[in-house]
């Protein structure tokens, strides 16, 4: 099976080679443009976060300081007042704090705002369960001899065990059962119409794939294809970009034998 991964940093040794998409640099902790998927957020006691809401939270965890609202809003190319508002939002819910700065010249110092320490992920069992996956990502990262493909094979049995009961069918019908599937599991994806091009715009991973990024991508292509194999479509055509869009990662398919 040759699926693709184009990696920011490097080159992977899957996507080497003749006809490889070029891959921009990007560091997830200080990008100065912000690509790719929102954090896929999780609370109990309220609503899962709008991506716009999502995207701003991302946006004060990769700042090196704390942003005005007019700050936030000039690089996101939003109004003021409407960042202000999702700020304010994030407040409420303990997700950001805020505080005024000390006054410098006329006028009311205006509000400042960073990423709560104290409640970077809402619901305790997603911390948990990340924390785990932090660490195994980490292992893999500093024992494996080819950690890539050790990464894609364990995507490999992660995408097994979501379709055990999996009915097989046409290309076309696989790539739509894995796009639901993909929504299922916190990925957010918004697919083209036949599903060739999908946009995962919210990662469940996302705090770990900033500091192991190689990893993380390399286990959901891995899931990935096998979870559109496994439903009756071609593993070997998928492709993974990760932070490629400006709304998040791209996962495309190539059609074979398909029926329309």
């Amino acid at each position: 099976m040759l699926i693709m991964l184009c990696l920011p940093i490097g080159r992977s040794r899957i996507s080497a080679g003749a006809g490889s998409p070029a891959c921009s640099q990007f560091t997830t902790l200080t990008s100065v443009e912000i690509l790719g998927p929102a954090p896929a957020r999780h609370d109990l006691a309220h609503e899962a976060l709008t991506p716009a809401r999502s995207r701003i939270l991302e946006s004060l965890q990769q700042a090196a300081e704390p942003l005005t609202a007019s700050t936030l809003a000039t690089s996101l190319g939003q109004h003021t007042n409407t960042v202000r508002e999702h700020l304010e939002a994030l407040v409420e819910r303990g997700l950001a704090t805020r505080f005024q700065a000390d006054p410098a010249g006329r006028g009311r110092p205006a509000w400042r705002y960073s990423p709560s320490t104290e409640l970077r992920e809402p619901d305790a069992r997603v911390r948990d369960y990340a924390a785990l996956a932090f660490v195994l990502a980490e292992q893999i990262a500093h024992s494996s001899t080819d950690p890539d493909a050790d990464a894609i094979a364990a995507g490999h049995s992660w995408g097994r065990m979501l379709t055990r009961d999996a009915v097989r069918g046409t290309a076309a019908a696989a790539r739509h059962k894995t796009v639901a599937l993909l929504t299922d599991i916190g990925f957010d994806p918004d697919a083209d119409s036949r599903a060739n091009r999908v946009i995962l715009r919210r990662c469940p991973f996302l705090d770990i794939a900033r500091q192991q990024s190689r990893i993380v991508c390399s286990a959901h292509l891995g899931m990935i294809a096998t979870v559109v194999e496994e439903f009756g479509g071609d593993g070997a055509g998928v492709q993974l970009l990760p932070f490629a869009d400006s709304h998040g990662c791209v996962v495309k398919f190539e059609r074979s034998g398909d029926k329309r």
